[in-house]
């Protein structure tokens, strides 16, 4: 008979490397496409809001696996105004990854505000006390999620010392779990404490999640008693900006050239969504998914190579390894390398500097093409 699939097994099948990988690829494919799409002078109106969501939820695809691999790791801040019960329903999609035996509610008020932060960064604090929670209900139980519109005068400025006087969202995130004593209350802000065993946790969930809400001018409370649950409160000051789905700086900017590109990935799909942005530049493109092939390109290829964009995991051989062989004959050509993962995971420390950088799938063609500028002629864009 088979078992029935644990969370634990749910939310670690992420955590394989090989699974991220090939997922960021994917989405890397939905990323460019939409933003070619968008660049089309004669897209309908109701067809381009249709290219908005689908580039909204790929992007909420791509911070959720981010989440899920790394829920400890903090984010460089990139902020913008967006509604706070956005990232609510983002999170709650992940209902049927807790298993039958946890129920996971949100209670939405209807007038909530914008926060204006990093929807990253968002996901990443929910994460979290969701994980935390999930752990902390081992034998089952019920989430609930709340946000509403408060004001903090001087009145409630006694309850919260550390806010200035505002407008604010509250979001309240409860459990019926196991609950805390006073003394594991007052540690679990720390860095690096954690009730879990050996293995299941960094001790870092918490603490990253204050220090984002600290950045973002918050507070963050917890209520809880053994045996009857936990109880977190979040206040984030409230946003009046009007709220922008795709930003106008992800516009594809006219970042064109002349120069020949040796582009290497075994993604088929994505290879080709890269030669097609990248010779819709004016781009000169010799591309393989075979590291054996693309050194015999740049090998009989006559004339200058000034770059090389390769996969670091490829088939046979790395693209580390690739490059090294081809600065033997070619000490000219510039390297951006491309994962799925973590560059300090993928690409020695060593390599990255003035002819070798990094960029982490999945990208948009406005992240390409403004990588591939800065390596070829770095004083044509701004670092």
């Amino acid at each position: 008979m088979q078992s029935e699939t644990t969370p634990e097994h749910l939310f670690g099948t992420l955590e394989d490397g090989g699974l991220i990988h090939d997922s960021n690829n994917l989405l890397g494919v939905i990323l460019g496409y939409c933003e070619l799409l968008k660049e089309q002078k004669d897209v309908p109106e109701s067809v381009h809001e249709m290219i908005v969501e689908m580039h909204y939820a790929c992007t909420s695809a791509k911070v959720l696996a981010e989440r899920l691999l790394a829920s400890s790791r903090p984010l460089e801040s990139l902020p913008v105004a967006f509604h706070l019960n956005d990232a609510v329903n983002r999170i709650a999609t992940l209902q049927n990854r807790l298993g039958k035996n946890i129920q996971l509610r949100s209670s939405l008020g209807d007038d909530v505000g914008m926060v204006c932060a990093d929807p990253r960064q968002i996901d990443q604090v929910l994460m979290n006390l969701l994980i935390n929670a999930r752990d902390a209900m081992p034998n089952g139980g019920n989430i609930v999620i709340e946000t509403t519109n408060v004001d903090i005068d001087e009145t409630s400025a006694q309850q919260y010392p550390s806010l200035k006087r505002g407008k604010y969202i509250m979001l309240t995130f409860s459990d019926t779990g196991t609950g805390m004593d006073q003394e594991t209350k007052s540690h679990i802000f720390e860095p690096f404490f954690s009730t879990k065993p050996s293995g299941k946790g960094t001790g870092l969930g918490l603490f990253t999640a204050l220090k984002i809400i600290e950045q973002l001018e918050g507070t963050i409370a917890v209520d809880s008693v053994p045996g009857s649950g936990s109880k977190f409160t979040i206040l984030f000051p409230r946003c009046e900006k009007a709220h922008d789905a795709l930003p106008a700086s992800q516009t594809i900017p006219k970042c064109e050239g002349t120069e020949t590109i040796l582009l290497v990935d075994d993604c088929v799909s994505l290879r080709r969504l890269l030669r097609k942005i990248l010779e819709g530049r004016g781009y000169t493109v010799l591309d393989s998914g075979d590291p054996d092939e693309a050194f015999r390109l740049a090998t009989e290829y006559s004339g200058p190579i000034p770059l090389m964009i390769t996969d670091v995991v490829l088939p046979g051989f790395s693209g580390s390894a690739l490059a090294e062989r081809l600065a033997a004959g070619r000490p000219e050509t510039r390297v951006l390398f491309m994962s799925g993962c973590n560059a300090s995971l993928t690409v020695p420390s060593r390599s990255l500097g003035q002819d070798y950088t990094f960029i982490l799938k999945p990208f948009t063609p406005t992240d390409l093409l403004t990588k591939v500028r800065e390596l070829l002629v770095p004083s044509e864009v701004s670092r």
